[in-house]
C-alpha cells in the first residue's frame, strides 16, 4: 500500500489473491473500449496496466461517465477486484480486473499530438511535446534504467567514503543559461 490517498495500489500489483478486495487506483486512461454498453478501460500508471470495467447494470451513471473518457485522461477509480472471464496471459495483471464502484476524473487530456504507443512521431514534434514523449514505454524504460545506474554508482561511491559535490566549473554548461 502506498502513502498517497488517491490510490491503495499501483496498477501492476493486483493479482488473483486480491479478488474480493476493494482497492483504489489512479492513472492515465491507456485504452478505452465500449462493448455492448459495458465500458472497459486499461488504466496505466508508472508501474503497469489494470483493466477496469464499468457495467451499466451496476451503475448506469458511472458507465455513462466512463464512456466520456478519452485517451490519457487522468482518473481515480475505486472498486472490487474480480477474476476475468478470459484471462490475458500477456499482462502480469491479466487474470484480474477492477469492477468500478466510484470514478473521479482528475484531469481531461487534450487531443494528443502523436500516439503514445506505436510508431514514434518525428523528432521535432516529440521534442515540442516532451512531456508526452516521456510517457512512451521505451523512453520510460530508459529513464528508469538511467536512474538505477546513477543510483547504484552513487550508492557505491558513498559506501566507499566519497562525497558528491556539484560546482559550476565541474558541471556541464547548458544552453541559454538554463539549469
Amino acid at each position: 500500500m502506498t502513502n498517497q490517498s488517491y490510490r491503495t495500489h499501483h496498477c501492476n500489483q493486483l493479482r488473483a489473491p486480491d479478488v474480493g478486495a476493494t482497492v483504489k487506483l489512479a492513472g492515465w486512461v491507456h485504452m478505452h473500449r465500449n462493448l455492448g454498453g459495458v465500458v472497459f478501460i486499461d488504466l496505466r500508471d508508472r508501474e503497469g496496466l489494470t483493466q477496469v470495467v464499468f457495467r451499466p447494470e451496476d451503475d448506469a451513471a458511472l458507465a455513462e461517465m466512463a464512456r466520456t473518457l478519452g485517451q490519457e485522461d487522468v482518473i481515480e477509480v475505486s472498486g472490487e477486484v474480480t477474476l476475468k472471464v478470459t484471462p490475458n496471459p500477456n499482462l502480469p495483471t491479466g487474470e484480474v480486473e477492477l469492477v468500478a464502484r466510484e470514478l473521479r476524473i482528475l484531469n481531461r487530456a487534450d487531443v494528443l499530438p502523436f500516439p503514445i504507443e506505436g510508431e514514434a512521431a518525428n523528432e521535432d514534434l516529440r521534442l515540442s511535446y516532451r512531456y508526452f514523449d516521456l510517457r512512451r514505454p521505451q523512453l520510460a524504460r530508459n529513464l528508469r534504467m538511467r536512474h538505477r545506474i546513477t543510483k547504484a554508482t552513487r550508492d557505491y561511491l558513498d559506501s566507499q567514503g566519497f562525497v558528491e559535490i556539484e560546482t559550476p566549473i565541474l558541471s556541464k554548461s547548458t544552453p541559454e543559461g538554463a539549469r
